[in-house]
């Protein structure tokens, strides 16, 4: 019995990928390129429509948000799985991927066959993909013999959840006697919660800190 084309869905606001992946699925037999869209507002409807075993997800474009609604894809379209491709690797974005359910996540600087090879895995096995840059910021991934669970595990897993807020804090700018002030510590306290942040992140100097709080969208108010 012959195997069913994987038929994909794309939703990006940057044609040019768009194009450039088409072009290339049309190069695989068994990969079928069903449509594209440039914002989420109608994703979930064009999936619904169109039955698309694959949605290839950018993660910054426009309309509601991304993760939302691939949580609500999972939810209500069991049969689609999505894949998040983006130009952005942070630990919150693959945090986030997995919670909503998806089953990948990617780079789009990386290679285009390593992209399609994932699609297959997961349309044909529901295997759970991480491209080989994202998967270079995790610290494991597990799939139980079963494959109903998957568990990613970035650096800022690692940090406890007040350990979260003080580099939180930190990425706003704060010092260390504002930030006692702030949680009713002591700076002492603050410097050791520090310390083992830096340590667990591998990271070793305040600046850098700091920067690795805004890059992971901590900072923000």
């Amino acid at each position: 019995m012959s195997i069913l084309p994987i038929r994909v869905l794309c939703a990006d606001d940057h044609q040019f990928l768009i194009d450039g992946l088409k072009a290339r699925f049309e190069l695989e037999s068994d990969i079928n390129f069903v449509g594209s869209l440039n914002s989420t507002t109608d994703l979930l409807a064009q999936a619904q429509e169109l039955k698309p075993n694959i949605v290839l997800l950018d993660i910054e474009m426009p309309g509601p948000d991304p993760f939302e609604t691939a949580h609500e894809i999972h939810r209500t379209l069991p049969n689609v799985r999505v894949i998040i491709l983006s130009a952005h690797i942070r630990d919150h974005y693959i945090n986030e991927a997995v919670k909503a359910g998806t089953f990948g996540y990617f780079s789009k600087s990386g290679s285009t066959d390593e992209i399609i090879e994932g699609i297959r895995k997961v349309a044909r096995n529901g295997e759970f993909v991480l491209g080989s840059k994202v998967k270079a910021r995790c610290t494991l991934k597990k799939r139980t013999q079963r494959g109903s669970i998957t568990v990613v595990k970035t650096k800022l897993d690692m940090l406890s959840p007040r350990e979260q807020e003080v580099l939180r804090l930190i990425g706003r700018g704060m010092t260390r006697i504002d930030i006692a002030e702030t949680l009713c510590r002591s700076p002492k306290t603050v410097d050791g919660h520090r310390e083992k942040i830096m340590d667990k992140l591998d990271i070793h100097d305040r600046g850098e800190l700091v920067r690795y709080a805004i890059r992971e969208g901590l900072a923000e108010v």
